[in-house]
């Protein structure tokens, strides 16, 4: 998961400005995702995540006020690493077959550098209330990547906005649901992910 801070999460005590301190954000954000991965909930301590970033806990606590609010940024990192997925994607204007490969690679990519993550962030883990709103700036921008693609491989299909809906709930359901089983690197599983955005865009 690359720790990008593109806009300052609620939950953040305060914006890191200088270099210096973005960094210092970046190692506790990526320290946590590591120790969330590995260790769970119940693993999951400011002690250990300071630690494991090699700052001081006071240090952390200037940022992030509880490992409540690391956790939220630690999903919006993972979000904006699932938006970037699809943008990549988006951008080679590739044929249909080689689009699908691409996202699917993408988004699996995007889940995988800290393997158990997801998992805690969806079943374990506070605060999933906060990014399951459907108004939300992500939302809207993680859909309108979807309506694009439908647009640009089904142009004359029903509404894209409807069929980038379907398309992104249906991959968002087998990648989740991959990641909780530890099935996300199998082949069969990817290679029937591609078939099935293939197949959906292609029909008219």
């Amino acid at each position: 998961m690359s720790t990008r801070i593109t806009k300052r999460p609620p939950s953040m005590r305060k914006e890191p400005r200088q270099a210096r301190s973005r960094a210092t954000v970046d190692a506790i954000v990526e320290a946590g995702a590591r120790i969330l991965s590995e260790q769970g909930w119940a693993g999951f301590t400011t002690n250990r995540v300071a630690e494991a970033a090699g700052v001081s806990v006071g240090s952390l606590y200037q940022y992030f006020p509880d490992k409540v609010s690391l956790v939220g940024a630690i999903r919006r990192h993972h979000l904006d690493d699932s938006l970037a997925a699809v943008r990549t994607a988006l951008a080679k204007r590739q044929p249909l077959a080689d689009f699908a490969r691409t996202l699917v690679a993408n988004i699996v990519e995007a889940h995988s550098i800290h393997p158990g993550l997801h998992r805690v962030l969806l079943d374990e883990a506070p605060g999933l209330e906060a990014y399951r709103d459907q108004n939300s700036q992500i939302e809207r921008q993680y859909l309108a990547f979807y309506a694009e693609a439908a647009a640009v491989y089904r142009p004359n299909g029903k509404d894209p906005a409807i069929v980038g809906l379907v398309l992104s709930d249906a991959i968002d359901g087998v990648i989740h649901n991959a990641a909780r089983r530890g099935t996300l690197h199998e082949a069969q599983v990817r290679d029937e992910l591609v078939r099935m955005i293939r197949l959906y865009l292609a029909e008219h």
